[in-house]
């Protein structure tokens, strides 16, 4: 973690009033471009974080109203947007605020999936981690992070044009290139099996088909480890969900999606934003088995067939399965007495 004066090189984060969020890197001699004029980075470069710089003119004189200059000066807030003078708090970046403002190559996962990962995947200081997917660098950041120089942390990136994305956005971020990770390119399946046997304590898959990487992944982690994946439609949570059943050697998967909602709280009105960040992904978590033992299952109900597809039945079978499900026509009796009171409330809105 960076302490005492910004220097040149730092990302910084410039936020005003308003909470209109700006990112930008120190350049020594360089500004940030604004709705209400310029930063200049000579301004905050060698002072500390928490500190007010003010905009200066981004108007060019020949922008000025030759004709009637003094209809600029009677807008005095025309005149603040054009010209400068408008406040900005200087902070360090979060590293959510890092995230979601970074240059991408593909979209990133949001904070709030990445924390659910961390720590439903239970990624800490020192643990050894094998992800696939790295994208713009979003989920590998917090990784690092999480595991630290005590730990490893291996991305495999299918398409080398996003591991240079992402390879840049954690060097900018940490200064430097993160000694502890190892970066490949290539499909999943080839780089895995280059890797050794149970040498990973967690796996974390972002991609499009993780159901058919279960093979692998069950080759290099170790028992006990956890796998998290994340995936974006139903489709795919059903795939992944029942290959995890049908392959034995995974406990039953854990399934979630997070909604993230914020508030105002100003005086007496303290109420939720009217826009929220609702469904990015789903998230499943499932564990290990040791090799030779096979996974517990949960014995489904005899009456809730969750396989059979409907359309595929005969007429005869679907009504087997009607009664099975104890789902019953309605009684000629009970059929009766809905129309009796259906027609006694039409009969009272008439009259």
């Amino acid at each position: 973690m960076r302490r005492g004066p910004l220097q040149a090189g730092e990302k910084v984060q410039f936020t005003d009033r308003k909470g209109k969020k700006i990112t930008d890197q120190l350049v020594a001699g360089g500004t940030t471009q604004t709705e209400h004029g310029l930063i200049l980075h000579d301004e905050v470069i060698g002072r500390t974080e928490g500190i007010v710089v003010t905009t200066v003119t981004a108007k060019r004189e020949d922008q000025v109203n030759q004709t009637h200059p003094e209809r600029d000066q009677a807008k005095p807030w025309k005149a603040a947007r054009a010209i400068g003078g408008w406040q900005f708090a200087v902070m360090r970046p979060r590293m959510a605020d890092y995230v979601l403002s970074m240059p991408r190559g593909a979209q990133i996962m949001y904070p709030k999936d990445i924390a659910q990962v961390i720590q439903l995947g239970d990624i800490r200081c020192g643990a050894r981690v094998l992800e696939s997917g790295a994208g713009s660098g979003a989920m590998s950041l917090n990784l690092l992070d999480a595991v630290g120089p005590d730990g490893a942390l291996t991305t495999i990136e299918l398409r080398p044009d996003f591991a240079r994305v992402a390879e840049a956005n954690a060097t900018l971020w940490y200064g430097e290139r993160p000694t502890w990770w190892d970066l490949r390119t290539g499909d999943f399946d080839s780089v895995a099996a280059t890797l050794p046997a149970d040498s990973y304590d967690r796996i974390v898959l972002d991609m499009l088909d993780p159901w058919n990487r279960l093979e692998q992944a069950h080759r290099v982690i170790a028992p006990g480890g956890v796998l998290i994946c994340y995936v974006t439609t139903t489709t795919q949570l059903s795939r992944l969900a029942e290959a995890l059943r049908a392959a034995g050697r995974w406990t039953e998967p854990q399934i979630q999606e997070t909604l993230e909602r914020s508030w105002k709280a100003q005086g007496l009105a303290v109420r939720p934003d009217h826009q929220m960040i609702g469904h990015t992904g789903f998230l499943v978590v499932s564990r290990a088995m040791a090799e030779g033992f096979d996974a517990l299952k949960k014995r489904d109900r005899a009456t809730k067939d969750t396989v059979t597809d409907v359309d595929e039945l005969t007429a005869e079978e679907r009504e087997a399965q009607l009664e099975d499900l104890e789902l019953r026509d309605i009684s000629d009796r009970k059929l009766r007495k809905v129309l009796r009171d259906l027609d006694r409330q039409v009969a009272a809105l008439a009259g």
